[in-house]
This record gives structure tokens, sequence and C-alpha cells, in this order.
């Protein structure tokens, strides 16, 4: 049962044959009670009947019923003698006895000019008694009582539902009618409507399976294609393709369009990454290169080697090593700490250290302001100090780093400089990884195109963000974000 196809077939049949089969015994317990009830209200009618005439003294032997071979009838006395028997009937249960044949000598004052005892009343129809001319008596107005047995009439067995009726005659005997109603009607139609339900319940369930297997296999079959699609895309690392989009609206056209938005997202980070390799590998080779080659000319000409050239371009080395380093770390997803910090006194020491730079650096932060951010000390101070190396290289007199706080109650820190400034379509771009304008593409300074890109990945994982704008005295202003602590 791996299939979901046949889960789901599995599981909508058994749902169906539990919901039909509780459907059907309810049904057959209705008609059932249904049929059982009409059953009773005839019983209860013939056995009021007979009473009603027992109440009227009509003697045992002139006792009418209706249908004498269909409604069996059994009158006992309080002491449980058969008193009086329906037509016809040979055996019967559920009544208390058993017994058809009337007792001998039936209650006193029962049949007027009936008191013969020729021995003929033992095998008539109905028990007789002597009699005379009583008064009315009166039926049990209660509900009767119901009980289930058989009876033989005529040689022919059968179940009935028999009613019990009381009555009293003007002289105080108390009599009890058993009068039985035949139960066939009621299992023909029970048994035939389970019959019908045995035989359609089967085939019911196989249609519903069916249909249920065909619906799922239509439904699923963009799931498959999908994943026959991101199957060749595995096999052939084509980052390029695409899987196939349903024209439909419902879940899987939504998991095809973030599956290919998610290739998409893929193909261009390993795309970042590849061009990150190449152009960090093109940055290594140059100082390398250089390095290498003024050591074979020391070991070569050793009054020829330029000892200062070396050690720029191995201090070089070492700070694109670094970059390298700290990039790899963001992009595996390094946290940054969570100390609370002065921003302001972070700046403040950031331009202390700065001693060699071309151009002094003014910094404007006021006292009393509370600029504290969570974060990484490191970090933050990198992002800084690429800030303020990206000002001095671009700067013709003046570099300025200001710290205020935001109406939203973030800390900005804003570094300006009176440079050519970042054309507008340009200042998005800056930002990305060993990107360089023109104007900046030597590598005297030492500069990798790496400051800035990785300043903004600082700035967003601390949950702020870095933009670069126009300064209103010219040049550039670059504006980094951060939340203040708490």
């Amino acid at each position: 049962m791996r299939s979901v196809r046949a889960r789901a077939a599995l599981g909508a049949t058994v749902v169906v044959a539990l919901a039909l089969i509780g459907a059907g015994i309810s049904v057959l317990l209705v008609l059932r009670a249904n049929l059982t009830g009409q059953a009773e209200l005839r019983a209860e009618v013939v056995a009021r009947e007979v009473a009603g005439q027992l109440a009227l003294d009509v003697p045992y032997d002139r006792l009418e019923t209706r249908d004498e071979d269909e409604y069996p009838v059994q009158v006992v006395d309080e002491d449980g003698r058969v008193v009086a028997v329906s037509k016809d009937l040979e055996a019967i249960s559920g009544t208390g006895t058993d017994r058809v044949v009337p007792a001998p000598s039936a209650a006193p004052g029962q049949g007027s000019g009936s008191g013969s005892d020729d021995g003929d009343d033992g095998d008539d129809d109905l028990a007789d008694d002597d009699g005379g001319t009583p008064a009315r008596g009166e039926v049990d107005p209660d509900d009767p009582d119901f009980t289930d047995g058989t009876a033989t009439v005529d040689g022919e067995s059968a179940d009935y539902r028999f009613a019990s009726v009381r009555a009293t005659t003007s002289q105080g005997v108390t009599l009890t009618v058993h009068a039985g109603a035949p139960l066939a009607a009621e299992q023909e139609a029970v048994g035939t409507v389970r019959g019908a339900m045995l035989v359609g319940l089967p085939v019911l369930l196989l249609v519903v399976a069916g249909v249920t297997w065909l619906v799922t296999r239509r439904a699923l079959r963009p799931v498959e294609d999908i994943r026959r699609e991101m199957a060749a895309i595995t096999a052939s690392e084509d980052l390029s393709r695409r899987v196939p989009e349903p024209d439909s609206r419902d879940e899987i056209a939504r998991l095809a369009r973030t599956t290919n938005e998610t290739l998409t997202a893929l193909e261009a980070s390993v795309d970042r990454q590849r061009r990150f390799v190449a152009d960090a590998s093109h940055e290594l080779r140059s100082p390398i290169a250089s390095l290498r080659t003024q050591l074979e000319v020391g070991a070569a000409h050793p009054e020829l080697l330029d000892v200062p050239g070396a050690v720029a371009d191995t201090v070089r080395l070492q700070a694109l090593a670094a970059d390298l380093l700290l990039l790899a770390r963001l992009d595996a997803g390094e946290r940054p700490g969570r100390t609370t910090l002065d921003l302001g006194a972070l700046v403040r020491e950031e331009v202390s250290q700065r001693v060699g730079d071309r151009i002094p650096v003014r910094v404007s932060v006021p006292d009393s302001g509370d600029f504290e951010v969570t974060g990484s000390r490191g970090q933050l101070a990198r992002v800084i100090g690429n800030l303020l190396d990206n000002a001095e290289r671009h700067a013709r007199d003046s570099v300025t780093v200001s710290v205020r706080t935001a109406e939203r109650g973030d800390v900005l820190v804003e570094v300006t400089d009176d440079g050519a400034g970042v054309p507008a379509d340009e200042r998005e771009r800056i930002f990305e990884r060993f990107v360089r304008l023109d104007d900046a593409r030597t590598r005297d300074d030492g500069g990798a195109g790496l400051g800035l890109a990785i300043a903004r990945d600082v700035a967003v994982r601390h949950g702020g963000g870095l933009t670069a704008d126009g300064a209103p005295e010219g040049g550039a202003r670059f504006t980094l974000r951060l939340p203040a602590a708490g």
C-alpha cells in the first residue's frame, strides 16, 4: 500500500462500506420495527374482539374470530387452563402454555343450553361450558403484552407476534386472550431488503473503489509529471529546466509554481556561487602572481627584491582571504552574536584607529543619544570600517560619519563623502560581490569589490539594512540602519 492511489481507494471504500453497512442496519431495524408494529396492531385487534365477546359472556363455542387460519387464538383462565382455541390450531408456543385442547370443564356460567357432555367438546374448535345470560363485563383497557412465538395451523407452522389481552366476565372470571398475527410478511420483506443489500453492497464498493482509483490517478498525474521532470533535472544537473505547471488552480498547480520558483532561486544561487568562485580565483591570482614574481626576482637578484611591494601584496592577499572567509561564514548561515553595544562609541573607536587615512574623518555623534544595538561587535566594526574605506577611496576633501536615532527608534549610521557619487542606476549593483564601477577598477588600493557586499550582508543578518544615495553636498551617502536594542 505504498501507492497514494491504492491508499485513497482503500480508504474511500472502507468509509463507504462502513456508511452503507450502518445505513443498511438502520433501514433493516426500522423496517422490522414498522412491520412488527403492524403485526402487533393486527394481533391486538383480534385479541380485543375476542376479549369483548368474553366480557359479554359469549359462550366459548360461539366465539367468532376473523380469519382463523391466519390469526390463531388461545384463551386461558386465571389458573392457566386452556378454555378455548381457534379452529385447526394444532400447536402453539410463546403464550405461556403450549396446550391446544380446552380443559374438560370451563368456568361456571358460560353458555346456556350447551351443557352436553357427549365428549365432542374436547375436539371442537372452541371449548364450551354451562351458561346463561350474563351481564355485561369489561376488557382490560391497558396496553396488551406482546410476545414472539410459533403456531401450527392446519399442518402449517409459522412465526407469530402474540398480543395478550385480559377480560373479565360478569361472574368475575378473568380470562386472557392470546391472539397471534403472522410475521411471514415482515420476514419476507426484511429478507428481500437484506438480500438486495448483500448483492448490491459489493457491487457498489467495487464501483467506489474503481472511481476513486481513476479520479486519484487523474488528479495525481501532474505530480508524476513533476516527479519525472525533477528526476531528469537531477540526472542532467541542468537547473535551467522547469517542471510543467497544470492549468488548474489547485494545490498541485501551486506546488508546481513553488517548485519552479525554488529551481529559479537554486539556479541563481548556483550561478552566483560559480561567479563567486571565478571572481575569487581571479582576485587571488593577481597578488599571488605578483608576489611570486617578486620572490623569484629576489631569489635570482637579491639587490632587485621589492620588499615593500611584496609586503603590500601579502597584506592585500591576507585581507582578501579574510573577506572570503567572512563571506563563506555568512553564506553558511552563521548567526551574529547577541551582545549589546553602543554604536556611537563603536564609531568613535573605529575612527580613532584610522591614523593613516588620506583624508581625516569628521565624526558627529551626540553625547546624549541612546545608540545601543544588539549584535556582533566584530562584524559591526567591520561594516563601519568598510564604509569608511570606501569613502576614503572616492572622497576628494572630506569624509563625515554621523550617528542618530530614526523616528521608529532604529539607529542610523551615515557615512558621506564629497567624491563623484554613485549613479542612481548603479546604487544597488555596487552591493554585489566583486563589483567595482569603471572609475574604481584599479587594484593599487587593494579594493576587490567585496567591502560593500560584506557590509550589506552583515547589516541584513543583524535585522537592518544598508542603502546608498546622494549626499546633499554632493558625493555619496551610505546609510546603515540597525534596530535599537530591546
